[in-house]
């Protein structure tokens, strides 16, 4: 058995601290996201879980505090589905944290009936990606006032079958569930390139971490058959633990390249689409005018 695992999960681990350093891990109320904070708070970072649903963020508080001693984790407010909620996070991080060392983007919705968020964004593109986007323009400030500091942006393998359809980008004229959410996750390593490219010479490190296939909750909007057989076999897919070491990896090792693609805990190489820094710069272009923002 702990051979079949060894095949299914790369072993990883780092003694690495983290005193001194503040973190945001966004979805942090279950799976990936938790066990990403828990290991944060266990190398002794300050860490912040930024949730749509305070209650259950605050359960997470709980646990880690339980199992970590000493953890300093916090819960706050963030609905990546809003504008106006990743606008009051913002405001209410630049009132009460210092520092920023590590923004982790991890927060997403996968394969879900055809829905928008407040500002009409089809969700999967508005949560996964533009929401993202938008908390890192806010917070940019902070980063480059903490610098060296990083940006960890989560996307999938899904990203492989991704395309940017410019002319339909929220899915307006026709929404296939799997091609939005391969969209948003192309959009989120493209992002990560472009970004990287912006924040060169500022202490910024910029990295895209594919998690792998993990059994989190984010299988939800699934048809049921679809979810039991997932549930039944989760034995073949890597644990929540697993899962968030490729972006433990990207927290504390370092000379990272900067814009580049991570699985398994070591560079890899996204699909061509992935890799296109002309559809990059234009995505850009395109989210800050959805957004109604000058990000120069």
């Amino acid at each position: 058995m702990a051979g079949i695992r060894s095949l299914i999960a790369t072993q990883w681990s780092s003694d690495i601290r983290l005193e001194g350093k503040t973190a945001i891990v966004t979805g942090a109320n279950s799976g990936i996201g938790k066990e990403t904070a828990k290991d944060l708070a266990m190398r002794g970072a300050r860490v912040v879980l930024a949730c749509r649903d305070l209650e259950k963020a605050e359960q997470a508080v709980a646990d880690i505090m339980r199992e970590v001693e000493g953890a300093s984790v916090v819960a706050k407010k963030l609905d990546l589905a809003d504008t106006k909620s990743i606008c009051e996070f913002a405001e209410n991080i630049y009132n009460t944290e210092t520092f920023l060392h590590f923004l982790i983007n991890n927060a997403g919705v996968a394969v879900c009936a055809y829905s928008t968020t407040s500002d009409e964004f089809e969700t999967q593109f508005g949560v996964n990606y533009l929401g993202h986007f938008f908390l890192t323009f806010l917070l940019l400030d902070l980063l480059k006032h903490s610098a060296p500091s990083r940006v960890i942006n989560l996307s999938s393998i899904a990203h492989l079958i991704g395309k940017i359809n410019f002319e339909d980008v929220n899915s307006e004229k026709t929404y296939h569930a799997t091609r939005a959410y391969a969209q948003s996750k192309l959009a989120n390593i493209l992002f990560t390139r472009e970004l990287a490219r912006r924040v060169k010479g500022l202490g910024i490190t910029v990295c895209a971490v594919d998690p792998g296939k993990v059994s989190t909750e984010i299988i939800r909007h699934l048809r049921w058959s679809l979810q039991f057989f997932l549930r039944t076999f989760s034995f073949f897919l890597k644990t929540p633990a697993e899962g968030a070491y490729t972006s433990l990896y990207c927290v504390v090792t370092p000379d990272l390249q900067s814009g580049g693609y991570y699985r398994n805990c070591a560079p890899a190489t996204g699909s061509r689409a992935a890799c296109d820094d002309r559809t990059a710069s234009k995505l850009w272009a395109l989210s800050c005018h959805l957004l109604g923002i000058s990000w120069r």
